[in-house]
């Protein structure tokens, strides 16, 4: 069911500011770059930035690459994970959703037909 790890989010409470800082840690531009988020393409992965959060060290929110996010959504709440954030488009045919885990941890997901890592 999944294909990799694909995209680390990170909560920002500027997101002007930190989209300067990471094009300058990473020397690449966004790739995506919407008011709600922005999104760089490194080394075969995305480094995610959302705006209004608040920075920590429990902040970043890895999302598993899934070729059908609806599919991997009901088959992940069958095996007995709980809803926390629904299949929702974000835009370009991207989608993302989260579930806790049996276990109380945050699961997400990601389906984003513009981006793969190599052999994904």
């Amino acid at each position: 069911m999944f294909l990799g790890l694909r995209t680390a989010i990170y909560p920002v409470a500027n997101l002007g500011a930190a989209k300067a800082w990471y094009e300058k840690v990473t020397g690449v531009k966004p790739y995506f770059d919407q008011p709600f988020y922005v999104g760089f393409s490194v080394a075969g992965f995305e480094l995610g930035l959302l705006p209004d959060g608040t920075p920590g060290v429990s902040g970043p929110q890895p999302l598993w690459g899934v070729v059908d996010a609806d599919a991997a959504f009901a088959r992940l709440i069958a095996l007995g994970a709980t809803a926390l954030e629904p299949v929702t488009g974000v835009g370009e045919g991207i989608k993302v959703a989260a579930v806790t885990d049996p276990f109380g941890n945050r699961l997400g997901i990601i389906e984003n037909p513009h981006f793969g890592a190599a052999g994904a």
